[in-house]
């Protein structure tokens, strides 16, 4: 609508029709930039897609679906079909029609491994499309279009990277959805997203070492950079709280370990945040996404404290208790020890245990501290209440610690608490996308097999050639894969003088499709007709860097004439002779070896005779054939 509105605003020359134009313009405009607002407003909220169960846990970030508008493929691509394979492309509109029916469901793929399987099918069809459709040398016409998932900016190329891109971003997309649906309250449902965001990760980061000149700045390669991090973030999130999910026992070595996991955590997503602060993504990246990735640094770096400060306080060194065990977790918890203290000295102190765990109590209080403010800042963080819920009880739980234990001359005997060591049972890493797990047939196969039949080889149109079968002579020999080639042609037989050329690939013998059989099932074929005329249809493979058909003889002034060219002169010579002689029945390359004809071939590299009365001049000109017959030939 707005394009056909601009256009006529470009030719119309009335005032009040312009006029009128443009107030339909600007309105068509206005509801466009709304709905860039919705879609915008819809990819980036924190509070889709997350799980239906009731769970007390800080919500995960999924990544929205890039929209697209729909394409036609038909017109283009029968075109190409008819002009660079020379079929006819009505013959392939079952398969066209599967493939924008392919396209079409995957704009609302469901948010399972199915609908990862379908977006997966899609992107390696693509694969197939391009190679037969698409030449690197030329624009077929077709536009797509995408938006960007973060901004809603429409995105329109004619090259078909756009969409195998999107596809790709699709698919981690999709993942991530996955993640957050799953049910968190579970030991499965915390592996699976796990499992999701690692692979989301795995096909982030696949886009952006594959396709580094992406337009839409959703998949540009800072941006990708970033969504890889906060996908594994949010795994390692997972691992946490999967860790926490049986129950986390007052118990000093469980606490050790739960201190340091809360402490890994803290730690990637302040890493994170500080990807997101850098420029460009700063100004691209969603505000409410920075935002949480600093509440949660915050929020797990205070929970890392707290666990630290009760092992400190709650557990005091026994009698009987393994000492050195406890020295040894406790050396390693920190980087190096407050100034003046030693690991088994404080262990053994319980004043110095005492105030050492004040001290990261009071580090987790102002942690949590920043964490409610952070979300205070931000509107869309604001108005999800499970996530203030969640940072509201944790930090009333380390302000009741603290004000448990706190003493008038806390101020007099500050410690310095140092930073918590981070530590993982189960380091998150990138899966990288398994595309050989989906069974994908090529829609187009009919065309031939890919390796041959493809946009970047050129074709002859198909040649018709009738020639006929006498008691299994056929005039030539057969070689190569599918397609097979026809091979040793008898320039004298039935098929040579139809129009048959050494080289020729035959695509179909009596209207049955040849360019998927081996050559023992062409000669099945071949064999099945028995004597008698036969159909056969050829191409050639043109020379790519040519844009017309090269000629078999080629002459240079200054040299001598070739063969090819001395034979084609005497060929014009004795055509009125030849035509009017018949020519005897010849031995076809074949029939060779065979009970019947044993006795008149010595060898398989021997030409059969031809019975014709040749003129004077050819017995000075030996033909290459009879070379081979001579011994004379092999020094």
């Amino acid at each position: 609508m707005r394009t056909g509105a601009e256009n006529l605003l470009k030719a119309a020359t009335n005032h009040k029709v312009r006029e009128q134009v443009r107030l339909e313009l600007s309105f068509v405009n206005s509801d466009l930039q709304m709905l860039k607002e919705e879609l915008e407003g819809l990819n980036i909220s924190v509070g889709v897609y997350q799980s239906t169960e009731e769970t007390f846990t800080i919500p995960l970030i999924p990544l929205g679906l890039k929209e697209t508008k729909d394409v036609d493929f038909s017109v283009v691509l029968k075109d190409f079909i008819l002009e660079h394979y020379g079929e006819d492309s009505y013959l392939y509109e079952d398969e066209i029609a599967d493939l924008m029916d392919l396209r079409q469901a995957c704009r609302t793929p469901s948010r399972d491994e199915a609908g990862v399987e379908l977006l997966m099918s899609y992107f390696l069809q693509l694969g197939f499309v391009e190679s037969r459709f698409f030449p690197p040398t030329r624009q077929m016409g077709i536009m797509f279009t995408w938006y960007d998932s973060l901004t809603g900016v429409p995105v329109s190329q004619q090259n078909l990277l756009l969409e195998k891109a999107s596809i790709l971003f699709n698919i981690g997309a999709l993942y991530t959805q996955i993640g957050t649906r799953c049910n968190r309250q579970t030991q499965a449902g915390l592996e699976s997203a796990v499992d999701a965001f690692q692979r989301a990760a795995g096909v982030l980061n696949y886009l952006k070492e594959t396709f580094t000149h992406t337009p839409s700045y959703d998949m540009s390669p800072a941006m990708l950079s970033v969504l890889v991090k906060m996908m594994l973030a949010q795994a390692q999130e997972n691992v946490f709280e999967k860790i926490c999910l049986p129950g986390i026992q007052n118990e000093f070595f469980m606490l050790v370990k739960v201190a340091q996991e809360a402490a890994k955590v803290g730690e990637v997503y302040q890493q994170l945040h500080a990807a997101m602060s850098q420029a460009p993504v700063k100004e691209n990246i969603p505000y409410s996404w920075a935002s949480l990735a600093c509440v949660k640094a915050h929020h797990y770096g205070a929970l890392a404290h707290y666990f630290v400060a009760t092992l400190l306080i709650d557990h005091q060194l026994k009698p009987g208790t393994d000492e050195d065990h406890q020295e040894k977790c406790l050396s390693l918890l920190y980087d190096h020890m407050p100034e003046g203290l030693t690991p088994l000295a404080t262990l053994k102190n319980v004043q110095q245990r005492r105030q050492l765990g004040k001290s990261h109590l009071r580090i987790a209080i102002a942690h949590h501290e920043e964490s409610v403010r952070e979300v205070s800042l931000c509107k869309k963080l604001r108005n999800i209440e499970l996530l203030q819920e969640v940072l509201s009880v944790a930090h009333q739980r380390s302000r009741l610690k603290y004000t448990q234990h706190q003493e008038d001359d806390d101020l007099l005997n500050l410690i310095d608490a140092p930073d918590i060591l981070s530590k993982t049972e189960q380091e998150v890493e990138i899966i990288a996308p398994q595309f050989s797990k989906v069974t994908v047939t090529d829609f187009f196969q009919k065309l031939g097999p890919l390796s041959m039949f493809s946009a970047n080889k050129r074709w002859t149109p198909p040649r018709s050639i009738c020639f006929t079968v006498e008691e299994g002579d056929l005039g030539f020999t057969l070689r190569g894969n599918s397609p097979v080639q026809v091979h040793f042609l008898d320039p004298y037989c039935t098929a040579a003088l139809a129009g048959a050329k050494e080289g020729d690939y035959i695509v179909s013998i009596q209207n049955v499709d040849c360019k998927w059989l081996a050559v023992s099932e062409v000669m099945k074929l071949l064999k099945s007709f028995g004597t008698g005329d036969v159909e056969m249809k050829v191409v050639s493979l043109l020379d790519p860097t040519s844009s017309m058909h090269n000629k078999c003889a080629t002459y240079s002034v200054g040299m001598q004439k070739t063969y090819s060219m001395i034979c084609l002169a005497i060929d014009d010579d004795d055509d009125k002779t030849d035509k009017t002689k018949k020519i005897s029945k010849k031995l076809s390359f074949l029939s060779w070896g065979t009970n019947k004809n044993r006795q008149k071939s010595a060898s398989t590299l021997c030409l059969p005779s031809v019975g014709v009365a040749r003129p004077q001049v050819k017995k000075k000109l030996p033909s290459p054939f009879s070379l081979l017959n001579s011994e004379s030939s092999l020094y």
